[in-house]
């Protein structure tokens, strides 16, 4: 009889389907047979205050699945996981529980793994139901209560080898879950001893009286004659992918609200990997030929965005890291994807959407990952007003991976829903550190590459300037505004030409092979005496190797580099020397460590306020290489006074030709492929583009081909027209375009869309888009003159 309800349950596709078997089934109606989970009444508030992302919420779901799987390798292994000798992270007790796991990046083995742990689809396609299977540690019924159904209860706070901690992950889809709440779980224990237990879960349908009396419902889950339900079985067929149900736990969530998804295989698949960065376990994602007949891909494996972004190598144009250590937060890696501004057959627009599908659904620009799985996200706003690489803003993907951060410092920085980070004092500090390093770091290089390649030859803004600046005071509010909101720039002097030195030719560089491990590591241009280090200051060092540029950060064998302090003489009156044991090097030294770039390897150290004039440091970096090899340079550093900052030249008076205004740039048809090689989108539709660093103005460019122009042309009867309807057109679209930037900017408005109200719209995008939508036709068939005349008559 109960196995045949649970059969009945799970086979129900909708939450319309739970309630009419709820209707017709005498104990699922009964409400002495429902109980509030966590035993208490309140629970609504901590149940919805959990993620607000539905994605993060099955997330959540599938790393308990990944916990469960973990501790049943341990409990197979007869290790206690509390104990001394159980894995300390996730990634050592992958290394341990499963020996092979480098066969994964291999298609064939990785499906076979990943059959233990399925999410699959059921139902209509438009309330789509979610069944998350695990072939884990599985449940005894009696312990339903203090696992599945309890809150708060700390259960795996003492196992470093999960990710889980207060038990509420189970419970944070539930809100997601149609509007009632409803939730299938079943679990039978690994090992196969006791039976299969199950439980219904769902908001409690508050009744007349209740609406009087309760401020708010609760949510609760069944049994029946005071127990949980449980039945005997050996297996069940429950429509999984190449197994029956033996052990383990399953999950069903009714008419789940995931808006915008739609096939599990694909769609699904690819949310899941961005809220998944690096999995340690790959998991399944599994559509139905009834939901999807002409789809000839039902079946896909979820194994991290990371593996997706080295392996799809037509979307991604480069991707580098570097790994900071530092007082304030410990250790912290950040590694960098830019995508391709243009790929081949398409233009930029298709480009830009075709990546935003792929890698930026949720809109989150920036990671911030723990063992793999997302914890908080930056939209690209951190892009344009952080770093101010608005060139970038839909090209540039930042994972931030704190699985090594301090303890301290973490907790204060994600809430505990695991879904965004805390709006609090470590989060300002965090993000103003990355955006000091990384405007430091290779990512500058590319993004002015990036600028420097759109080689348009730019109008002669001069004349213009003059005729606008003659009659403005300095002392108005507009001045102040140019002045406030555009780039000032300095006229360049021209340098001399450096002369070639007589009869030498300069050295031919030898194209850099990389290896897959390196067979060297030394220091560039290494000294014999003690490399100076200023105070308040940084000194990065070069060393040489051979290795490829992705060593630190692929998935298959990848390096690692450790900086070690061996010796520190001290200056002060206590002298002596003190061993590198007694201190890590983040509490001494900040270091930066970057990926190999090219055979070159940088270290940055910054020495920390404890550090005084005179104290010298011996060094010591080794650098991996394949099976047992190491590669060490030991350097001695040597901690001086801080440089003296120059003086600066006085002032000189303003020039009024030169208040900063931003280069024109004159766009005709035979020039649009070049400009959308770099990722500035031009074609007919479109009549400007503006290019801005961060809130700065720097170029318009203005396409004389647009069909606005184009057609307001035609009217036109000889030459002489035509060339001033064109400097009319120039200076209206140059002119409006900085006044509306100006004031958008100065009125500090933040714009965004109603289809993504998170992800803000710059403004250089905003006023592109408002020329594109008629304004520009308006200003020249309806102009300033046209419009005084009709108001005369």
């Amino acid at each position: 009889m109960l196995k045949t309800l649970f059969l009945s349950i799970y086979s129900s596709k909708t939450e319309a389907d739970i309630d009419k078997l709820i209707s017709e089934e005498s104990k699922l109606s009964d409400s002495k047979n429902w109980f509030p989970i966590g035993g208490n009444e309140s629970n609504f508030s901590i149940i919805e205050n959990q993620q607000s992302n539905p994605i993060a919420a099955l997330v959540e779901k599938v790393t308990n699945s990944i916990d469960a799987i973990l501790m049943k390798k341990c409990l197979e292994t007869n290790l206690d996981p509390r104990g001394k000798s159980a894995p300390k992270s996730m990634d050592d007790a992958i290394d341990l529980f499963f020996p092979d796991n480098k066969n994964w990046d291999l298609n064939t083995f990785r499906r076979k793994q990943a059959e233990d742990i399925q999410i699959i689809a059921d139902g209509p396609t438009k309330q789509s139901s979610v069944i998350i299977y695990d072939n884990g540690e599985g449940q005894d019924p009696k312990d339903f209560e203090s696992t599945f159904l309890s809150l708060m209860r700390g259960n795996k706070n003492e196992i470093h080898f999960v990710q889980g901690k207060y038990n509420m992950g189970g419970s944070g889809a539930i809100v997601f879950c149609g509007t009632k709440g409803y939730q299938l779980i079943g679990s039978k224990r690994f090992d196969g001893s006791g039976k299969f237990g199950f439980t219904l879960v769902r908001e409690h349908p508050l009744s007349k009286d209740e609406l009087e009396t309760k401020k708010n419902t609760w949510y609760e889950y069944l049994k029946i004659d005071g127990e949980i339900p449980a039945f005997e079985i050996s297996e069940l067929d429950l429509k999984l992918l190449n197994r029956q149900f033996t052990t383990g736990s399953i999950i069903k969530m009714y008419s789940y609200q995931m808006k915008g998804v739609s096939g599990f295989a694909q769609d699904l698949n690819q949310n899941l990997n961005e809220f998944l960065f690096k999995p340690v376990l790959p998991v399944f994602t599994i559509d139905t030929k009834e939901r999807y007949p002409n789809n000839k891909v039902l079946e896909t494996t979820v194994y991290g965005l990371q593996r997706r972004l080295e392996e799809e190598k037509d979307y991604v144009e480069e991707w580098f890291s570097e790994e900071y250590e530092d007082a304030l937060f410990g250790t912290m890696k950040v590694t960098c994807y830019v995508f391709k501004a243009k790929q081949e057959g398409k233009t930029v627009k298709e480009t830009k959407a075709d990546i935003q599908r792929r890698y930026f659904k949720n809109n989150m620009s920036g990671l911030f990952s723990m063992n793999g799985q997302v914890h908080g996200h930056y939209t690209s706003e951190f892009i344009t007003r952080g770093l101010k690489y608005n060139l970038l803003k839909d090209y540039l993907l930042i994972n931030v991976d704190c699985s090594k951060m301090k303890y301290e410092f973490r907790k204060d920085l994600f809430m505990a829903s695991r879904d965004r980070l805390k709006n609090g004092a470590k989060a300002e500090e965090l993000r103003d550190y990355l955006k000091k390093k990384l405007t430091k770091s290779k990512l500058d290089e590319i993004n002015k590459r990036r600028k420097d390649s759109i080689g348009l030859e730019s109008e002669d803004t001069s004349e213009l300037i003059k005729n606008f600046a003659k009659n403005l005071s300095k002392d108005s509010d507009l001045f102040k505004l140019l002045q406030n909101t555009l780039k000032l720039e300095e006229k360049t002097k021209e340098k001399p030409e450096k002369k070639q030195s007589g009869g030498r030719s300069e050295k031919e560089q030898v194209p850099f092979k990389p290896e897959r491990f390196p067979s060297f590591f030394k220091l560039q241009h290494k000294a014999n005496t003690p490399i100076p280090v200023p105070i308040g200051g940084e000194k990065t060092l070069r060393f040489e190797t051979d290795v490829e540029d992705h060593y630190f950060d692929r998935t298959d064998h990848p390096g690692d580099l450790q900086v070690s302090i061996l010796k520190v003489k001290r200056t002060d009156h206590k002298g002596g020397n003190q061993q590198g044991s007694s201190k890590e090097p983040g509490e001494l030294l900040n270091i930066i460590k970057s990926s190999p770039d090219k055979g070159t390897i940088k270290i940055t150290f910054n020495p920390d306020t404890e550090l005084k004039q005179g104290d010298e440091i011996e060094v010591e970096a080794t650098l991996k290489g394949a099976g047992d090899d190491f590669f060490q340079e030991i350097v001695f550093l040597k901690i001086v006074d801080a440089e003296q900052k120059k003086e600066t030249a006085p002032k000189e008076e303003e020039d009024y030709s030169n208040i900063g205004l931003p280069e024109l740039v004159k766009v005709s048809k035979e020039q649009w492929d070049e400009l959308e090689s770099h990722g500035v989108s031009m074609n007919y539709e479109t009549v400007m583009n503006p290019i801005a660093s961060g809130d700065i103005l720097e170029k318009i460019y203005i396409n004389l081909d647009s069909n606005v122009f184009l057609n307001y042309r035609k009217k036109l009867k000889n030459e002489d027209q035509i060339i001033v309807a064109q400097k009319r057109y120039i200076a209206s679209v140059y002119f409006h375009s900085l006044f509306l930037y100006m004031i958008t900017k100065k009125k500090n408005y933040r714009l965004t869309s109603s289809e993504n109200p998170e992800d803000e719209i710059t403004i250089d995008d905003y006023i592109r888009d408002v020329f594109d939508s008629y304004y520009s036709d308006f200003l020249l068939n309806f102009g300033m003159e046209q419009l005084m005349g009709s108001l005369e008559d």
